[in-house]
């Protein structure tokens, strides 16, 4: 069977859209963990706008703060930043439309949320997944700590195909300095990079941008949009996905924790040895606290959903509350996926 996934490097335009929106995100958390927030962000040619609505008692400059994230992914080239963020007054009890208090216990906001694990691989995400994501993340780390590497530039992405658990095909587009020649950049990435984190290469097909050499990067190249990257965010497009994004939202929205907590439980039955694989489900519905729909099963068909409903709470306040998710912890993991990561408490 073929499993063909994507990861793009941390300065891809949509990644980066990513990346500046999480930040503000987690600047609001630090400064007020109980803002409300849905945040996009478009960038191109030059240009940024942060976009969305705001309920938070926090005040700081959030184009300073975007500005200070996309330096920090690698980018040297000036950007202008434009912010429209509509705000609210706790304190006046004024909430902007499609935002509900705080206080009420149903879901703020509808929303379609799978989890998955394995036991396929250490991280307990398909070996695919977990193939593209180093790759990508390798790259980076070359870039930001290899002197030897310093032609790399931050846009990029990697693509690679599985069939019967080998790889069959990988593509590596990354973005370079013009005075380096494009069949050094080709040597470099398959010694330093495909290798190490692959291994044996035997019989896969290997491509290195192959379409000639790629100078012009970032926004400069394309324009990026914030929550485009859904699949390479979660299971890379080989399992159900809500169709949601969860960047530049607070925690509270259940397509954030509800996506968090289903993780969360496929990985626990996956741990203690009651599924191989397991796919969790939940619908959720505006107003109602509880999933209207929640279901567990198996890869082999079995069916744990009473399991899941009987052991685990899956209301957006509870799974807020048990993973302390009210606090700057959401740029850290804007780039290379969201689930089988160190530090992250649904996946702990």
């Amino acid at each position: 069977m073929l499993k063909a996934v994507e990861a793009p490097l941390s300065g891809h335009p949509d990644k980066i859209c990513d990346i500046l929106v999480e930040s503000v995100v987690d600047e609001y958390l630090r400064r007020d963990p109980l803002s409300r927030m849905d945040i996009q962000a478009l960038g191109s040619n030059g240009m940024v706008m942060l976009g969305g609505v705001v309920d938070s008692k926090a005040d700081f400059d959030v184009a300073e703060v975007a500005r200070t994230a996309y330096a920090n992914i690698g980018y040297e080239e000036p950007v202008e930043f434009f912010v429209n963020l509509e705000k609210s007054s706790k304190a006046e009890g004024k909430m902007p439309q499609g935002l509900t208090s705080v206080k009420e216990r149903g879901a703020q906001g509808s929303a379609i949320v799978y989890g998955y694990a394995t036991r396929e691989t250490r991280e307990m995400l398909p070996p695919a997944v977990v193939f593209a994501q180093a790759l990508a993340r390798r790259i980076d780390d070359l870039r930001k700590t290899d002197q030897r590497f310093s032609w790399l530039q931050p846009d990029g992405k990697v693509q690679l195909a599985m069939v019967d658990g080998k790889i069959e095909h990988v593509t590596v587009i990354a973005a370079h300095k013009e005075e380096m020649d494009l069949s050094r950049v080709q040597t470099a990435l398959l010694e330093e990079a495909i290798v190490p984190v692959l291994g044996s290469i035997e019989g896969t097909k290997l491509f290195i941008n192959p379409g000639g050499a790629f100078t012009t990067g970032g926004f400069t190249m394309n324009a990026g949009v914030s929550g485009r990257k859904v699949l390479s965010d979660s299971y890379g497009g080989l399992l159900p996905h809500g169709g949601m994004s969860l960047v530049g939202k607070d925690p509270l929205k259940p397509a954030r924790a509800g996506t968090y907590m289903a993780r969360y439980v496929a990985r626990e039955l996956v741990k203690e040895g009651v599924a191989k694989n397991v796919l969790v489900n939940a619908v959720y519905a505006v107003g109602i606290a509880d999933p209207v729909l929640l279901s567990a099963r198996g890869g082999d068909g079995t069916d744990y959903s009473d399991l899941v409903k009987d052991r685990f709470d899956f209301r957006s306040e509870a799974i807020v509350e048990r993973f302390n998710l009210r606090r700057p912890l959401y740029a850290s993991c804007a780039a290379y996926g969201m689930f089988g990561r160190e530090g992250l408490p649904w996946e702990e």
